[in-house]
């Protein structure tokens, strides 16, 4: 195993020889007063992504698996500071694969000045998982004062997102070759910290922000906001950013792109008076540039979503069943 391990761990220490003296340790240390000088509580976070294929227009999934952790981070109100990074890879998987997901991961880092702080690297046999299986934890220090909170969502406040939706989800499938055709959309995989900061910055009262990312989409989101904080929601199909091929999609598979997973997106809930604002914020910044409100909070029956539809309607917008369309992120 020593030897097979040996190309992995070379492309590692490749990717990361710049940014640690102390390669091949087995833990990593923090001078605590130094993490106290960003804030005074630390956010904490984990997910894994076994996303297929592993390799897609506008990313990978060493990319994806960075800004997944720190845009969760981020959306707390977190200064994102530190990731771990574990991954499974199964033998067989070529080398120079290996590479190109290190040096996504070591770039993604570097880019949004996160530090890979430890990680790990396991081959397994092949059928014991499938090509690469990535988990990163972060952590990240929220600054005293912010306070972003679900429950802190009223009737009233406004519905933003900061672009187009379903693009992740739509790359995916092009990818897998679900659907036939050349079709022109890159997945909106992005890292967020700096984006949230300019939100929370320019509109400190903005009650609540929630990544995006999941398989249900804004949809599994707006229905979370509704449960948790005992409001209803309303939103406007008609001023949902949505491109014609994601549309197009959507319409083939018999899907909304409401349910398609995002990887560069967030809901957040703002002030009605500070609508402006927020979209000003966001659209000066180029990863916001498309912003827009979607929808108000309502009082009425707590936990119910509405569409307004083009054709002048109205649907109820619910919580996904089940994952529409699995291996997205």
């Amino acid at each position: 195993m020593r030897l097979g391990n040996r190309p992995i761990d070379d492309a590692f220490v490749r990717a990361f020889a710049s940014d640690h003296r102390d390669i091949g340790s087995d833990r990593a240390c923090f001078d605590l007063a130094a993490l106290a000088l960003y804030g005074d509580r630390l956010a904490f976070t984990t997910d894994s992504y076994v996303v297929d294929p592993i390799v897609f227009p506008g990313g990978d999934i060493g990319t994806l698996a960075v800004c997944g952790a720190i845009n969760d981070l981020a959306a707390d109100g977190a200064t994102p500071l530190v990731l771990t990074c574990s991954l499974i890879i199964e033998d067989g998987l070529r080398v120079e694969t290996v590479h190109t997901i290190a040096t996504s991961i070591a770039r993604a880092a570097r880019a949004a000045g996160v530090r890979i702080a430890t990680g790990d690297t396991t081959v397994v046999g092949r059928g014991a998982c499938d090509k690469l299986f990535i988990t990163t934890a972060g952590i990240g220090v929220i600054p005293a004062g912010t306070a972003l909170d679900i429950g802190a969502v009223r009737p009233g406040d406004v519905l933003i997102v900061n672009g187009y939706l379903g693009d992740h989800g739509a790359t995916i499938l092009a990818a897998r070759g679900d659907l036939a055709g050349d079709v022109p959309i890159e997945s909106d995989c992005a890292s967020l910290g700096d984006l949230i900061a300019e939100l929370v910055r320019a509109v400190p009262r903005t009650r609540f922000i929630r990544n995006a990312t999941t398989g249900g989409g804004v949809a599994s989101v707006l229905n979370e906001i509704a449960v948790a904080a005992g409001v209803a929601i309303e939103i406007d199909e008609a001023t949902l950013p949505i491109r014609v091929p994601v549309k197009g999609f959507c319409e083939i598979l018999g899907l909304h792109p409401l349910y398609l997973a995002n990887a560069g997106k967030i809901v957040a809930a703002v002030p009605p008076d500070q609508t402006e604002a927020a979209l000003a914020a966001l659209r000066a910044h180029p990863l916001g540039f498309d912003a827009c409100a979607i929808g108000h909070v309502r009082a009425g029956a707590a936990g119910r979503v509405t569409m307004r539809t083009t054709f002048g309607g109205t649907r109820i917008v619910d919580m996904p069943a089940c994952e529409h369309v699995p291996r997205i992120c």
